[in-house]
């Protein structure tokens, strides 16, 4: 499975890994610090998911956007991949709100684990790149 997510994006495990440690670092002062612990979890949880579908999302449409060919056709496809990946966070966050399904603050906090990953990536990449010279 990892070699298949490395084979579209060379970055992109590396990228979910720090999602995960993001996720497991939120979680667990979350369960220190929240009232409501159960709540702050599934928020979190749903923020995550969301976190990691746009990942994964944001790489194939990369892939299919470089692979197109014309820049114009590369452009219209970033955009409306994007569009897409902002609607379905939205959607998800709205019914998280809407039905009261999890803590909204903390989906916000693991939706917000993207943005984290995407800058610890490189210090990821080279401790990862040390431990397989290993």
């Amino acid at each position: 499975m990892i070699k298949r997510i490395s084979k579209l994006n060379e970055a992109l495990p590396n990228l979910l890994i720090s999602i995960a440690g993001y996720g497991l670092i939120a979680l667990g002062l979350g369960l220190i610090f929240a009232q409501d612990k159960k709540s702050f979890a599934i928020g979190l949880v749903i923020g995550i998911v969301c976190a990691v579908f746009m990942a994964v999302h944001m790489a194939f449409t990369i892939d299919e956007a470089v692979s197109l060919g014309s820049a114009k056709r590369a452009q219209v496809k970033s955009v409306a991949g994007s569009v897409f990946r902002y609607a379905v966070v939205f959607m998800a966050l709205a019914t998280t709100a809407y039905f009261n399904i999890g803590d909204l603050p903390a989906a916000f906090i693991g939706v917000f684990a993207l943005k984290v990953a995407a800058y610890v990536q490189p210090l990821v990449s080279k401790l990862d790149l040390r431990l397989r010279r290993r």
